[in-house]
């Protein structure tokens, strides 16, 4: 019997906060017998490029990106951040190119005052250096800071970073200003592509949306629902399976590798072959590549 195809639909690269560079994340997938991958950063389309020409023979290419949002917790309370993983979009639609551009500039100007902060209370980092660790089109995130960190021998990890200097919600904790999530998926289906909500509850990273947002998003165009993920309880999985089949979300799997700044591999979660084409069905953005 044929092998199924191992599908991972949620990764990261040096053009945000992962620690391969686009076609180092290709050879890992490759490495892994991953046969089709998306490479997601955030908030940002910069390694599309290089992911496409490092793909060996056979393999196949998702590109997309994940976006920062916003979005009501079903509560009452204040909204809560959420990501927005949005696939096969035409890159150069204005809508995306507007918003994408000013993420990353919300993205920079966190990270500098995050890094200033830390800097006046006498911890050994500089904005200027941390910020020049970013590729050109990079997305700048919290990660950077954690591993200047780590270089300074303030901590011993990336993990350790978040887990006592860079959390939410932490003295040095800077917001930023997101996309409302309903605006994103819109975006995203004007640019001709789909959108999945991302880990949506993922609760060690704390509040989370209820249920009913979720479904609610769900008639507003959002196409699927990543539930397979190593932020996933099995109880919310299943609380998710059972939203998707009320709702006709496609369900979706995925690592949410970023190289060495996490310790999860490559399709450790994966994606089923007909959720996959599926989605494609709605897709008019980009062609999917074929090595």
């Amino acid at each position: 019997m044929p092998r199924r195809p191992r599908i991972d639909l949620h990764t990261h690269s040096t053009a945000s906060d992962g620690t391969d560079r686009p076609a180092e994340l290709v050879a890992v997938a490759a490495a892994a017998d991953v046969d089709v991958l998306a490479i997601t950063d955030h908030d940002t389309t910069a390694g599309w490029a290089e992911a496409a020409e490092a793909l060996p023979p056979g393999m196949r290419l998702l590109r997309g990106a994940e976006f920062s949002c916003v979005s009501p917790t079903g509560r009452g309370d204040r909204p809560v951040a959420v990501h927005l993983l949005g696939y096969q979009f035409d890159p150069e639609h204005p809508a995306i190119v507007a918003e994408q551009t000013r993420l990353r500039a919300e993205r920079e100007h966190r990270l500098r005052r995050m890094t200033e902060k830390m800097a006046a209370d006498g911890y050994p980092v500089d904005p200027d250096a941390v910020l020049a660790l970013l590729p050109e089109g990079a997305s700048a995130g919290r990660p950077h800071l954690a591993r200047a960190l780590v270089a300074a021998g303030v901590v011993g990890s990336v993990g350790e970073a978040f887990e006592t200097l860079l959390y939410n919600g932490s003295p040095y904790f800077v917001p930023k200003t997101d996309t409302p999530v309903r605006k994103a998926i819109e975006m995203v289906r004007a640019a001709g592509g789909f959108a999945v909500f991302a880990h949506p509850l993922a609760r060690k990273r704390g509040r989370v949306v209820e249920p009913s947002v979720i479904a609610e998003l769900a008639e507003a165009g959002l196409a699927g629902v990543e539930v397979d993920h190593p932020d996933h309880a099995a109880e919310d999985r299943a609380l998710l399976r059972r939203v998707a089949a009320e709702t006709g979300l496609v369900v979706t799997g995925s690592s949410d590798y970023h190289g060495t700044n996490k310790t999860t591999p490559i399709a450790a979660e994966t994606t089923a072959p007909e959720a996959l084409e599926r989605l494609l069905e709605v897709t008019t953005g980009v062609e999917v590549l074929t090595g």
